[in-house]
């Protein structure tokens, strides 16, 4: 072959793998288009997910409910026309935050969640909302029965006990509902209708469920305007004890009087508190109560030390916000509380399991000021025999439920007797609630009781109605 023909091959071979370079940078070029839209739409919907679900539970977030719900109104998304909205609150999540801490509270956000997860169907939708709020939308076909085993479910599983580091956590649900079968209502509207049927379950005890009726709307209105009220009861000193004495289980003697919050309502009267303590947590002005009532508590103890008709002590109740305030020993140092004439009452189903930090030292604090520690409602939570070991409390009041039957029934017999040979047994002293009648004193007395309190005895009354009684006593004595 001529020169000239090995140089035409040569520039066909130059050619050919031109050509090749070419579609190979193409090709990668392509490859790297493609690489960097797959990266592109991970990203994005990396970034739809977090904008549409909250981070703790992975659960839809608000905004998602919101376009949820408007998916709905225009007939699009996987509900059909009729739907029901459960608003659902958890009960008792603000105390377990208080005593165990945020991870302790995070745990029980993402069992919740968990729990949700479990009782709805594919179809169906669950969102968190915020703080220890959820909302499920349920497609509906008219049957309430349907959405009324639902929420028990949900209610049923939420209540049973979850660990966190070794200790028992205990919450609950509240659940409002409000369903329609068409698409005739703004859901915003009916939203508000379901939180409106939360706020009813809650103010009915909570740990249950409610439909929405009107008439709930009216309830939620009294409730704004009472907690408004109740913040400018706290400004106009309308705040006050009452007390209710409480008499040695042999002697009948008095030993004590427990302090109870009531309310000077401008236009209601005297309120209990049962009216209006709930709506005090709700806005977070309990533990402000809690120190009102002792202050109040502690002028009148003088004046009827003053007067020579004084109980030994009187007892006031504590929120869980209180225990855990890092200011609570300063606060109670400068009241100059004379040992031994004050106790603290803890709810059992708050404290009595709990080891947070702050409560303990707070607790030793009370021990230092010979402030004593009492444990109310005992036997209606779920308390260890190690709780009562940790807190060691000078006192356990057992609640009214446990005494309301013991003239009837046995076996309540029994089980007073033996919480009182338990706490016999730690040198605990017990004390009695709801005696109502003479058996009911009679009864305790023999079970080895040491003190006794209730309406059979001395009602709860003010302090000129206390003041009077005690000087009857005293002049009665001799």
């Amino acid at each position: 072959m001529d020169h000239d023909g090995r140089l035409k091959m040569i520039g066909v071979n130059w050619d050919v793998t031109e050509d090749q370079r070419l579609r190979q940078e193409l090709e990668q070029q392509k490859m790297l288009a493609e690489a960097r839209n797959a990266e592109l739409e991970r990203t994005r919907l990396e970034a739809e997910q977090s904008a549409l679900h909250d981070y703790l539970t992975g659960l839809p977030n608000r905004r998602y409910l919101e376009e949820k719900l408007e998916e709905w109104r225009v007939g699009k998304g996987t509900l059909g026309s009729g739907i029901a909205i459960l608003h659902i609150d958890l009960d008792r999540f603000k105390q377990i935050n208080d005593t165990l801490g945020h991870g302790a509270g995070d745990a029980m956000l993402k069992l919740a969640a968990r729990i949700l997860r479990d009782n709805i169907r594919v179809s169906d939708f669950a969102a968190r909302i915020g703080g220890d709020e959820f909302v499920v939308l349920i497609d509906h076909d008219g049957a309430t029965a349907t959405l009324a085993a639902i929420a028990s479910r949900i209610i049923d599983q939420m209540r049973q006990p979850a660990w966190y580091n070794g200790q028992e956590c205990r919450f609950g649900a509240s659940i409002g509902i409000a369903h329609t079968l068409a698409r005739d209502i703004d859901p915003k509207q009916l939203l508000q209708n379901a939180d409106i049927a939360l706020y009813k379950a809650k103010n009915l005890g909570r740990n249950r469920f409610e439909f929405y009726k009107q008439a709930s709307r009216t309830l939620l209105a009294d409730t704004n305007r009472l907690s408004s009220e109740l913040l400018r009861a706290l400004e106009n000193d309308e705040i006050f004890p009452h007390y209710q004495l409480q008499f040695d289980a042999r002697t009948r003697a008095v030993v004590g009087a427990e302090c109870l919050a009531r309310w000077r309502h401008p236009t209601r009267g005297i309120l209990g508190p049962d009216k209006f303590l709930p709506i005090a947590e709700e806005y977070g002005v309990l533990a402000q109560i809690d120190g009102l009532i002792l202050e109040k508590a502690l002028r009148d103890l003088e004046v009827w030390r003053e007067d020579g008709i004084a109980p030994p002590k009187i007892s006031v109740n504590v929120s869980a916000r209180r225990l855990t305030d890092p200011d609570l020993a300063r606060g109670l140092a400068d009241l100059h509380i004379k040992p031994g004439t004050v106790s603290f009452e803890l709810l059992e189903s708050v404290f009595l399991d709990r080891q947070d930090s702050a409560v303990m030292s707070n607790l030793d604090m009370l021990r230092r000021l010979a402030i004593d520690i009492e444990i109310d409602d005992f036997g209606t939570g779920h308390a260890s025999i190690v709780g009562l070991l940790n807190l060691k409390p000078t006192t356990l009041k057992i609640d009214r439920q446990l005494i309301e039957d013991i003239p009837r029934s046995q076996e309540q017999r029994i089980l007073v007797k033996s919480i009182i040979q338990i706490a016999r047994s730690l040198g605990i002293k017990v004390t009695a609630e709801g005696v109502e009648t003479e058996e009911h004193a009679r009864i305790l007395a023999r079970l080895g009781c040491d003190v006794l309190q209730g309406y059979g005895l001395a009602r709860p009354a003010g302090f000129g109605d206390v003041s009077e009684r005690l000087r009857n006593r005293k002049s009665a004595q001799g």
